[in-house]
């Protein structure tokens, strides 16, 4: 009985999905690290340490895409500046969703409690000919990948 084949997702196909935000596609999308602190720990007398997990942390999801006439990521920044993440509409839960060769949703990452911690537009270049990008980095809260 021949196994089935799977292949492995491509890295191009992606799309990012944030809660109320209707916006471009994204040219590139960092998923957040996961890590995990290794505490030696030893008891009493005894003359060896152990290892023991410490706190899960989780990094930053960083996004870019071409800049466009659309200012919802700027405003949810600017929300998020102004009144802070605790304001309404200022968190907000975020998907990535790689996508398989033929259309469908394959693996898939949940973040939850999501806001902006820092927002550029770009750099601007008279003898260029590059499109210009915006970049938002955000902060999260939880992230769980779901496939």
């Amino acid at each position: 009985m021949a196994t089935e084949r799977t292949d492995p997702y491509k890295s191009f196909r992606f799309r990012v999905e944030i809660q109320g935000i209707q916006v471009a596609a994204f040219s590139n999308a960092t998923i957040p690290e996961e890590s995990m602190d290794a505490i030696d720990y030893r008891e009493g007398t005894d003359p060896y340490t152990r290892r023991l997990s410490g706190m899960p942390k989780v990094g930053t999801l960083s996004l870019k895409r071409g800049l466009s006439s659309s200012l919802e990521l700027y405003e949810w920044w600017l929300l998020v500046s102004e009144l802070g993440a605790g304001a309404p509409g200022g968190r907000k839960n975020v998907s990535v969703v790689v996508v398989d060769d033929a259309g469908n949703d394959g693996a898939r990452w949940d973040m939850a409690g999501v806001w902006p911690t820092k927002y550029q537009s770009g750099d601007l270049d008279a003898k260029g000919g590059d499109v210009l990008i915006e970049s938002l980095e955000l902060a999260l809260e939880t992230i769980k990948r779901a496939r």
